[in-house]
């Protein structure tokens, strides 16, 4: 079975978007966990960004050792020559090197010809495996660039030694059958070279990041670019737990698989959510508190019964310690008694009944039940029954 190698961007991509930004320090804790989840590829950094992005990117090369680091660097002589610097102590470096592609970029941000960007790619990769061994190249915007040329830029890059091509969805514009398809005819064009990997960078604009990132892969991508919790520019990029683990659960379908811990997700995402203080939204994938968390009543009868009705995988799986089942307006009866027992109650039917109803009458009221809530409602409940116990005793007599 084919592996896909997972290029995490947390610290580059992701630390780009507003309110993401993270010190020294901070990248070196995230990239510590990075190292732990068995990611491919760390990408730590933009050196030429500032002095402090180079000497984090510097800090994670020498104190991580075992995950090749990667720096980025625009298709310009100072900003590789600044990346090089970075990655100077890494073990296994990787220069990643882009430009954009689009007639749109070329032409209105970067005022430059398409035979200027040919130019300036082909002598940037160059210049990079002068110095290092393995050289990525992105072609931003690739989504929106003209088919042809975008052939012709990967038949340089190849040329000048690159042998990883990334082909991003930048601005997220992309539909899957269109984002599969552009691979399929770059693959092609090129002949399937060996040695040479192509990579997805998918933005989520249109909520479409995961899904074009695994189209990519049904197109033969073997590396996907993606952030913990999805963070990035804009709306974000992939998230790579929910790539990983869309390809962990449908192996059979996707027939690759990824070297990721699945057990170190949930601990990612918790430690990315610390470091940054921006919290998960509850009804992410994965990750999110409510991913494995069930109030309606069928639905946690059924998980009662099999947890497989409607869990697709267990929290323990992705590092999440427990489901939870939730009460509320909705939920049943079943799942009110197994919360009782967690919460040292052994409820008799009529007991059940009368706790029942005042539990789902408090949640009409409000929108979420708290443990001592349905404490106070329990107490209240069976502390009468040595009462209505002593009561029935008399009335026998």
């Amino acid at each position: 079975m084919d592996t896909v190698r997972i290029f995490d961007t947390t610290l580059r991509d992701g630390e780009q978007s507003p309110g993401f930004s993270m010190n020294t320090s901070e990248k070196l804790r995230m990239a510590r966990q990075l190292a732990a989840l068995n990611v491919d590829v760390i990408e730590a950094g933009f050196p030429i960004a500032s002095r402090g992005d180079l000497e984090a990117v510097q800090m994670v090369a020498k104190e991580v050792r075992d995950v090749p680091i990667a720096a980025l660097a625009r298709a310009r002589k100072g900003d590789v020559s600044a990346a090089l610097e970075a990655l100077k102590p890494a073990v296994a470096p990787r220069l990643h090197v882009f430009l954009a592609t689009s007639d749109l970029h070329l032409s209105v941000k970067l005022k430059m010809t398409r035979e200027q960007a040919l130019e300036d790619i082909g002598a940037m990769v160059r210049y990079g495996r002068q110095h290092v061994g393995v050289v990525e190249f992105s072609a931003e915007d690739a989504g929106r660039t003209d088919i042809d040329f975008l052939c012709k830029v990967c038949r340089v890059a190849v040329d000048a030694g690159a042998t990883v091509l990334n082909l991003p969805d930048t601005v997220g514009y992309a539909v899957p059958e269109e984002y599969g398809a552009m691979f399929t005819r770059v693959r092609e064009f090129l002949g399937d070279p060996d040695g040479i990997t192509l990579s997805a960078h998918c933005h989520d604009d249109l909520g479409l990041a995961v899904a074009n990132s695994l189209a990519a892969v049904r197109a033969g991508v073997r590396q996907i670019e993606c952030t913990i919790n999805g963070i990035g520019e804009r709306a974000g990029n992939a998230s790579l737990e929910e790539v990983v683990v869309a390809l962990a659960v449908r192996k059979e379908s996707f027939g690759v698989t990824t070297g990721i811990r699945l057990d170190q997700l949930f601990p990612a995402s918790r430690l990315l959510t610390e470091i940054t203080g921006a919290q998960v939204a509850p009804n992410k994938a994965v990750v999110g508190a409510n991913a494995f968390a069930h109030e309606a009543g069928i639905h946690q009868d059924g998980i009662i019964k099999n947890p497989l009705t409607y869990e697709i995988i267990s929290p323990q799986t992705v590092g999440v310690p427990n489901r939870s089942l939730v009460m509320g307006k909705h939920s049943g009866r079943n799942a009110l008694r197994m919360t009782l027992k967690d919460l040292g109650f052994e409820a008799n039917d009529a007991e059940l009944a009368e706790i029942y109803r005042r539990v789902t009458t408090l949640a009409d009221e409000s929108k979420q039940l708290r443990a001592r809530d349905i404490l106070g409602i329990a107490h209240e409940v069976i502390r009468r029954r040595p009462a209505a116990m002593a009561a029935e005793s008399s009335s026998i007599a």
